[in-house]
This record gives C-alpha cells, structure tokens and sequence, in this order.
C-alpha cells in the first residue's frame, strides 16, 4: 500500500515538475513578448491556462500510475516509454513558444507530441482503459492549442 502511494505521488509529481519549470519561461514571457502579439479572437485568457494544465498534468500522473500498476509486461513497458516521449516533447514546447519565439516550430513541434499522445493513448489502451481515457482531455486541449499556435503564428508572421 505504501509503495503505490508513493509512486502515485512520483507519478502525480513528475508531469507537474514539468509545468512547474516551463511556467518559469511562460510567466516572463506573458506580460511582455506575449502581450505583444495579435491573438484571435478564440484566445482564452491567460489566466486559464495554469489551472487547465495543472488539471491535465494532474490527469496524466494518474493515467500513468495506473499503467505502472497493472501486471508487468511488455506492453506496460512500452506504454509508459511512450509516455515518457510524449511528457519530453511537452516539456519542450514552451522553451521553443515562450523562450526562443519560434513559433511556426513549436507549432510543428506541438504537432509531434499530439501524435505521440495519440500514440500513448493506443499504447495505454491495451494496459488500462481508465488510463487511456484520462488521457483524452489532454490530446483535445493540445488539439486546441495546436489551432491556437497556428493562428498566433499566422497572425504575427
């Protein structure tokens, strides 16, 4: 019992870590470059995006513990190495979008992680279908932000 409870907390901690560091770029960047650019007129307020991420981090943390709890095999093992890839191009995005203010790249960047959260959904199906649908708000929030990259791009380029 212990031990779950301490991996759920790794588990929950790990993709909020990720947050956690991005948001240092993102929050200098707001108030400033951000600010600066034409967004459309679907751009939410920017005060939404730290909670809707702390809830997809919080989601993806459960999802994950779950594939690491269930019987160890093969498929256990590569749906998390999935997460893993998917949780890096993530933890990339916002050096790319905030730091360097590339954004045609991070869009072709955010383009990659939503098919390897695609990806991890499938992997994750096969081990957890909780896991796999707890997944779900967040490729469908990364589909959003996908349109909303593009069109801060196309609109400031």
């Amino acid at each position: 019992m212990l031990k779950n409870i301490i991996a759920l907390v790794l588990f929950l901690l790990v993709p909020l870590a990720v947050g956690f560091l991005g948001s240092f770029v993102t929050i200098s960047n707001i108030p400033t470059w951000y600010a600066g650019l034409n967004k459309p007129f679907f751009n939410p307020p920017n005060w939404l995006f730290g909670p809707a991420w702390t809830f997809l981090y919080i989601t993806m943390g459960i999802a994950a513990f779950l594939v690491w709890k269930s019987e160890p095999s093969s498929a256990r093992n590569t749906a998390l190495i999935f997460f893993g890839i998917q949780l890096l191009l993530n933890a990339i995005w916002t050096p790319i979008f905030f730091g360097a203010h590339m954004l045609l790249l991070a869009f072709f960047e955010l383009v990659l992680l939503w098919v390897f959260i695609l990806l991890t959904i499938v992997k994750f199906s096969t081990v957890s279908l909780p896991a796999a649908w707890l997944l779900a708000p967040y490729v469908l929030w990364v589909s959003f932000a996908s349109v909303l990259n593009f069109s801060v791009w196309w609109l400031n380029r």
